[in-house]
């Protein structure tokens, strides 16, 4: 059943495992050894526009300079970086009477220090290896930096979603699923996917109802992913959470003295001028929590072009106007921007990159003129750009800390499903009584009763939405807290920061379970 090759490369002494097993091909990477060889290409491989790394060595590019402060030994940082496994699966799905269309799909666990392993699944026709090996060494970092107890892993299908049916969308995940399943590349308690670009809460019920037949007796199969739809245990607030997360984010940023001091902003979010790029539902979330507290969303960039109104625009009425038409052309009340690169570069206090990765490079970096960016989207700017953009004295919010707010509700999603109950429902009445008996008191010694409104919107007690906004909040305040904590005693931005608290946690995992194997 298993054959083993074993290949040698010119970045290291060490080799890997490579084991077949059926139509897939599973990477099993020895923990020194970082670039492996697949199909004949190095992830090392730079693709980039003027020359510039690839996605993948981008993220190990900020990993080293962290790395190189953190004060974790040498050996540690091999075996943290080297992706544990890589699975590469191909399959055929029937789109028309007569015509086949092979499919290739691709799961990465980068990390597994800590079980299950998290990470979401996308679905776009360049997904490819280096793309998911660096997203999914982006997981295992953000879960460390938010204090989620997963390891890093990352998913995808090579597919354009818009070119299938749905019924053709449904068989793709399904047989792709089953390939995970017989791989043992998902579980409650090994590997638990979530949405991503492509795929939503439905592609999820699918994934979860196929990972059912494989597991019809256990009582727990229902957290092998998140990101359900509610009817099928899913929770409440996990659509609007990565974009709540940059909310919280950014807002606790402006809090502090000196980001007001290099930025001259105010700490309030209200009249902050926002221009986002990418109106899915991260960037839709994100511009709609802003807008409602108080701040101006002057541009919003998209596939085919960019919407802008200096005045400000009316979030929901171009959402609804995008759903309806497909684009920004012809909106009311915007100017429209054909080159939808440009909105990276208009004026504004804060710049949220929502889209896909790399969009900031040596070829726009000057341009750039924000004087916060918040990357909501995963590896938006590329490590030259960077240097640029820091040396311009623009604020950077790193994406592995910002966008944390999308992993961190799909752990609580987990917990829920383990726990097999809703959250708030064995202590709502309860604080609801509690805070009854405190109003008498209140009412009685200051004699005078409340109106049954005023009553209400005190005494209510929490739903589970509240609760999941309340965990969300406390999550991000205490991991950018301990992000700019880091990055003033280290003297180094906060996306080095970033990386260095999460190489920190990651290696006392390591360290305290000894690294079996390492010698």
């Amino acid at each position: 059943m298993f054959s083993s090759l074993f290949f040698s490369n010119n970045m290291a002494s060490k080799t890997f495992r490579v084991a077949k097993v059926a139509n897939a091909t599973i990477f099993k990477h020895s923990r020194p050894y970082f670039y492996p060889v697949i199909n004949g290409r190095s992830f090392s491989t730079a693709t980039a526009k003027d020359h510039e790394p690839s996605f993948l060595d981008s993220v190990q590019i900020y990993f080293d300079k962290a790395a190189r402060i953190s004060g974790v030994s040498e050996k540690t940082l091999s075996h943290m970086k080297a992706p544990d496994c890589t699975l590469q699966v191909t399959f055929p799905i029937e789109i028309e009477d007569d015509k086949v269309e092979i499919v290739t799909g691709y799961r990465v666990h980068h990390s597994r220090h800590l079980l299950p392993v998290k990470g979401g699944i996308r679905y776009s026709p360049v997904v490819d290896e280096q793309e998911v090996a660096a997203l999914a060494a982006l997981m295992t970092y953000k879960c460390a930096i938010v204090d989620v107890p997963f390891g890093g892993a990352k998913g995808g299908v090579s597919i354009d979603p818009k070119k299938f049916t749905t019924a053709q969308l449904e068989r793709i995940t399904r047989r792709y699923t089953v390939e995970l399943c017989q791989k043992a590349f998902i579980g409650p308690g090994v590997d638990v996917p979530a949405p991503d670009v492509g795929t939503g809460a439905r592609e999820m019920a699918w994934i979860m109802d196929t990972f059912r037949q494989f597991h019809p007796n256990d009582v727990d199969s229902i957290g092998c992913v998140t990101g359900k739809p509610i009817s099928l245990g899913g929770v409440r607030g996990r659509n609007e959470a990565t974009g709540l997360g940059v909310y919280y984010g950014v807002r606790e940023f402006l809090s502090y003295p000196e980001v007001q001091k290099a930025t001259g902003l105010s700490g309030k979010i209200e009249g902050k001028r926002i221009i986002i790029q990418g109106f899915g539902k991260v960037g839709y979330w994100a511009s709609k929590f802003f807008e409602n507290n108080g701040a101006k969303v002057i541009g919003i960039g998209e596939r085919d072009c960019g919407a802008y109104n200096p005045n400000g625009i009316n979030v929901e009425e171009l959402y609804n106007y995008l759903t309806k038409t497909g684009t920004f052309r012809d909106a009311p009340s915007v100017d429209i921007i054909d080159d939808t690169l440009k909105i990276l570069e208009l004026d504004c206090d804060i710049l949220i990159p929502a889209a896909l990765e790399r969009q900031i490079g040596l070829w726009n970096a000057t341009k750039v003129n924000a004087k916060i960016i918040c990357e909501a989207a995963n590896g938006p700017i590329t490590p030259a750009a960077d240097d640029i953009l820091n040396e311009k004295g623009i604020i950077i919010l790193p994406d592995l800390l910002l966008n944390a707010g999308g992993v961190t509700v799909s752990y609580f999603e987990w917990l829920k499903n383990l726990s097999h109950m809703r959250f708030g429902r064995m202590t709502k009445k309860w604080d609801e009584l509690g805070k009854s008996k405190l109003l008498e008191l209140v009412e009685s010694n200051v004699g005078r009763n409340l109106t049954e409104s005023e009553r209400k919107s005190i005494v209510q007690g929490a739903e589970e939405r509240d609760l999941v906004y309340s965990g969300l909040e406390d999550t991000m305040i205490g991991a950018c807290q301990e992000t700019r904590s880091t990055a003033a005693s280290k003297k180094v931005d906060f996306r080095t920061a970033a990386f260095v608290n999460a190489i920190q946690k990651i290696a006392a995992v390591y360290e305290g379970s000894g690294i079996m194997f390492m010698s």
